[in-house]
């Protein structure tokens, strides 16, 4: 498999996520578990899920991968 090109994360209260949404978003774009992102950001894994819920009711999207495409679709990821 070939690696993925880099992305960045812009952070923009404007984007109706979180600041704390926007850096799960970014992680979840990454790959990384819920376990995974609790251990970066010194979260529980119970928290991260009650993020991943909000964000899936505020974007109007159902799962991770729609979630990411809402990320890049709005600006807040960024390949680069």
């Amino acid at each position: 498999m070939a690696p993925r090109p880099p992305m960045i994360l812009v952070t923009d209260p404007d984007h109706g996520l979180t600041l704390r949404e926007q850096q799960i978003l970014y992680y979840i774009a990454g790959g990384l578990s819920n376990k995974e992102i609790a251990g970066r950001l010194t979260l529980s894994e119970q928290t991260v899920k009650a993020h991943l819920s909000h964000m899936t009711a505020k974007s109007g999207r159902a799962n991770r991968a729609a979630l990411v495409t809402y990320g890049f679709e709005t600006g807040i990821l960024r390949r680069c």
